[in-house]
């Protein structure tokens, strides 16, 4: 192993020992740290884009198939709640009708990531309607009065 890869490692560490002081569960770090869904599609059928209060912003990028996510990406400039709290939604969007991906909530995300530091929840929030503002526009463009019907207040 090179000396630049040794120090890679101990800076991971490092920094999963931090977030894991701060209150972020291993699955929260390993979301944050491996960011899967981090990134943008090219030919993409809709991006949009949502700025939360605390200033965090994020770019969903989604591919459809039949009213199906066939693949979904997101930009994230914010903390590591945001960014897994993103990867997370982008996960659970995968593979759902437009239908069923609109039923993703605040919820369903710390289920996954199972804890956050109170301060961060927002962070959730903002990954839930940054996914719903996508849909909607989806929705929207498509004529879908069902996709209009099932949106949340945002």
């Amino acid at each position: 192993m090179k000396a630049d890869d040794v120090s890679l490692v101990e800076d991971k560490n490092a920094l999963r020992e931090m977030l894991s002081g701060s209150g972020y569960s291993e699955k929260a770090i390993d979301y944050y740290l491996r960011q899967p869904n981090m990134g943008s599609l090219a030919d993409a059928d809709l991006v949009t884009e949502l700025t939360g209060p605390c200033g965090d912003t994020m770019k969903v990028y989604l591919k459809l198939d039949e009213g199906r996510i066939k693949d979904a990406k997101i930009q994230v400039l914010g903390c590591p709640g945001a960014v897994a709290s993103a990867m997370v939604a982008m996960d659970l969007a995968k593979g759902r009708t437009v239908e069923e991906a609109m039923k993703i909530k605040d919820r369903d995300i710390f289920r996954v990531l199972e804890n956050l530091p109170d301060q961060k929840l927002h962070c959730v929030r903002l990954a839930v309607k940054t996914l719903e503002k996508a849909l909607k526009e989806y929705g929207s463009s498509n004529g879908s009065k069902k996709t209009e019907d099932l949106h949340a207040t945002v």
